[in-house]
C-alpha cells in the first residue's frame, strides 16, 4: 500500500513539475512579473516536495528489502522469487497504469473540444 502511495505521490508531483517547466518556457517577454515568480516559487516547492517524495520513495525501498529478507527465511525458493517479482513489478504497473489514465484523460479532452468545435 505504501509503494502505491508513493509512486502516485512522485507520478503527480513530477508531472506537476512538468507542467509547471512548460508554462515557465511558454512565457513571453510581455508576462506580468509577478506571474513569473508566482510560477518559479511553484516550481521551488514542487522540487523541493519531489525530493521529499524521492526520500520517502528510498525508505520504502528500505522496508522492503527487510521485508523482503523476513520472507525469504519463510517462503522456498520458487515463491519467493514469486514474491520479489510482483514487488518489482507492482511500481512498474503502476506507472503504467497512472499513463494510461493520464492518455485516456487527455483523450477524453481533445474530444469534448472536437464536440464544441462543431
Amino acid at each position: 500500500g505504501d509503494l502505491d502511495k508513493v509512486v502516485n505521490l512522485l507520478l503527480s508531483l513530477s508531472g506537476r513539475l512538468a507542467r509547471v517547466e512548460t508554462a515557465l518556457g511558454s512565457l513571453g517577454p510581455h508576462t506580468p512579473a509577478e506571474d513569473k515568480l508566482a510560477l518559479r516559487e511553484k516550481q521551488r516547492l514542487l522540487a523541493a516536495q519531489l525530493e521529499d517524495a524521492k526520500e520517502l520513495k528510498e525508505h520504502v525501498g528500505r522496508r522492503e528489502e527487510a521485508v523482503g529478507a523476513m520472507v525469504a527465511r519463510y517462503l522456498p525458493a520458487e515463491h519467493l522469487q514469486d514474491y520479489q517479482h510482483f514487488v518489482k513489478m507492482k511500481s512498474a504497473l503502476i506507472a503504467e497504469q497512472r499513463e494510461l489514465e493520464e492518455k485516456i484523460k487527455l483523450g477524453q479532452e481533445q474530444l469534448r473540444c472536437l464536440r464544441e468545435s462543431l
